[in-house]
């Protein structure tokens, strides 16, 4: 394979831009069962035009038509980010209100641009890296950790929907201080939208493991899998904090439950470091990972 497969799937994404404003225009006009016909069909479309940009020359990794779907559905997440915002009208107005109506609150809107950012930048990436027969496991497990966190959020929020009495910090930690941290700095956690709390519970079930086991990892020589285990968890963290403090800011907020003016500071300082530090620990891990590595005659015992 050469650059221009991965040059053709670039190209190939931009194409949800006329295909989106069209099936806008069906959507107004058709059946919801004609429209879900439709973009499935559009979807089975796009995998088979990559097939045909790479038909001389196969990949050996079948992923690349899969990576050239999702390329595709994260210009089309971006659309609805930038029609949500006002910035263009017409491409997904009908499928805002009558698909998919949670992508308009302040949580769908922010994963729609990660998705139609970062996500858009991995699939690319790593679409290139099989067109040049180059490994791409970092980007891949980091992609891994991020889509993972953005579905045991996204999806049972949208099922959930929106109630008032749900678990807060720790499942309703009824100490003072989370009381007041609540309120003062973080009133977005009492969003009746299911996705903060669900975000929380999510950090205290598969944030503290991690770093539980990742104390394992830096006390044991020889963990070989910490390296791939903070790449995941890195990803997954860099999604929900991006997420996290985009809906606490975003505009689509009830005001009440918006990040106070007079708090935005330690918010931020707060909740960007949080997200920060996952980012540099795997750095860390990856690049100098000899800490980590079996000694040789442990791996010829085995």
């Amino acid at each position: 394979m050469s650059a221009s497969a991965a040059t053709g799937v670039f190209v190939l994404s931009l194409t949800a831009i006329p295909v989106t404003y069209l099936f806008n225009c069906l959507a107004a006009t058709g059946s919801s069962w004609v429209i879900v016909a439709v973009g499935l069909l559009v979807l089975v479309l796009i995998a088979l035009l990559a097939r045909v940009l790479v038909k001389r020359k196969p990949p050996k990794d079948p992923l690349f038509y899969v990576y050239a779907v999702f390329a595709f559905t994260s210009v089309v997440n971006l659309i609805i980010g930038l029609e949500q915002d006002g910035i263009i009208d017409g491409f997904m107005t009908h499928y805002l209100r009558e698909g998919e109506p949670y992508l308009n609150t302040a949580y769908g809107h922010v994963i729609c641009y990660w998705d139609g950012s970062a996500h858009y930048l991995m699939y690319l990436l790593m679409v290139a890296a099989i067109a040049w027969e180059q490994s791409y496991r970092t980007i891949g497990l980091y992609w891994l950790g991020s889509i993972i966190m953005s579905i045991i959020v996204f999806l049972p929020g949208n099922i959930v929907g929106s109630f008032e009495n749900s678990p807060q910090i720790a499942l309703d930690c009824p100490a003072e201080l989370c009381r007041l941290y609540i309120q003062l700095h973080e009133p977005y956690i009492k969003d009746p939208a299911a996705y903060p709390k669900l975000q929380m519970l999510t950090y205290m079930f598969y944030s503290v493991p991690y770093y539980v086991i990742a104390l394992y990892g830096l006390l044991v020589p020889g963990c070989s899998w910490m390296p791939d285990l903070t790449l995941i968890h890195a990803g997954g963290l860099a999604q929900a904090q991006f997420s996290h403090i985009g809906a606490s800011l975003h505009a689509r907020t009830p005001y009440i439950y918006r990040v106070p003016e007079e708090a935005k500071e330690f918010f931020l300082i707060l909740n960007v470091m949080y997200g920060i530090l996952p980012q540099l620990f795997a750095y860390r891990c990856v690049n100098k990972p000899e800490f980590f590595m079996k000694a040789k005659q442990e791996e010829k015992t085995e």
